[in-house]
């Protein structure tokens, strides 16, 4: 994998933005370590997820990018989609669960990509938006399950590694498990003695719980604040097996963990992010007496947060 994500990083770089990754000074106090926040929450389409995304597209032949491209997602991704539609000219139509957040919608609906909503969970519309692009000849770009996909979310580690130099841990959210498959394999590659954690809400650990299992289950998600990485895991994903190999351990955070991790950034770090954003800070302070004296990135994934989320947490009045 790591000749893979380094030719991602070349191929993507004149199309995202080298996101910054500074010293926390407040999370390393707190936890007694050195703390770098890997802050793509800044990046152009609001979210990691550009990197995959574009690292797909130009993969695409001529042909396949003349033909409608596809997608499923309950937002970011959709927002990058979006994104790299209207930057190289495509025709796009993307699919998203009823659920998807308005301040995610509402972003993608400025762009003009067609947008149809199926379902209540990103796996319901995700199956339906693969057998729409299959029935009717047009190119699908999964969220995760895709190897250009996972290595284009990989370039986070290959800027980690040349901005921080040595790093102990890395902490990542995860969901359909894109990224950090795409990071963990390449960190692997790069000094398997690099420790890598995946951070979930307890209310939707879909691939902890199918780790644990030894296969991909099918469980039920509760509502909860990362609902970038809530839902489930398509059937057959390639990220299972990455992520099995690859990733050490999963922190598990319960939704006032996550709250606080929220409030933390806000108010230490000047930034307001999304609930997926907060697990890798929420797990870190969580088990930071594990991490006393590391080296220590966290992947802050997304900025989408409304200004309703951030006043019923107490981020704002």
């Amino acid at each position: 994998m790591k000749t893979d994500v380094e030719a991602a990083y070349e191929r993507i770089a004149a199309h995202v933005l080298r996101t910054p990754c500074p010293r926390s000074e407040s999370l390393s106090e707190a936890v007694g370590a050195e703390i770098f926040l890997k802050q793509e929450n800044l990046q152009a389409s609001g979210s990691f997820k550009l990197r995959g995304v574009i690292n797909k597209v130009l993969s695409l032949s001529e042909a396949e990018r003349k033909q409608l491209v596809v997608t499923a997602s309950t937002g970011n991704h959709g927002a990058a989609f979006a994104h790299a539609v209207k930057d190289f000219g495509l025709q796009g139509r993307l699919f998203m669960p009823k659920t998807a957040t308005e301040v995610k919608v509402e972003a993608i609906r400025r762009t003009g990509v067609p947008i149809e909503f199926i379902g209540d969970d990103c796996v319901e519309a995700e199956n339906h938006a693969h057998a729409f692009a299959t029935g009717n000849d047009c190119v699908w770009i999964s969220p995760y399950n895709d190897r250009e996909v996972v290595h284009g979310q990989g370039t986070i580690a290959v800027e980690l590694l040349a901005q921080i130099g040595a790093v102990d841990t890395v902490f990542v959210p995860v969901g359909g498990g894109g990224l950090i498959a795409g990071i963990a394999g390449y960190l692997k590659a790069v000094n398997p003695q690099i420790e890598v954690v995946g951070c979930q809400p307890r209310n939707s650990c879909v691939m902890y719980e199918s780790i644990k299992a030894g296969h991909i289950l099918e469980i039920e998600s509760l509502p909860t604040l990362s609902d970038a990485t809530a839902g489930g895991v398509e059937a057959g994903s390639i990220t299972f097996e990455l992520c099995r190999e690859h990733v050490d351990e999963f922190v598990l955070l319960e939704e006032p963990e996550i709250i606080e991790a929220m409030r933390w950034i806000y108010r230490n770090e000047g930034m307001a992010v999304e609930g997926g954003a907060a697990l890798a800070v929420a797990a870190v302070l969580k088990e930071r007496a594990r991490f006393s004296g590391c080296n220590i990135a966290l992947v802050l994934s997304g900025s989408k947060v409304d200004e309703a989320t951030l006043r019923r947490i107490g981020c704002v009045q």
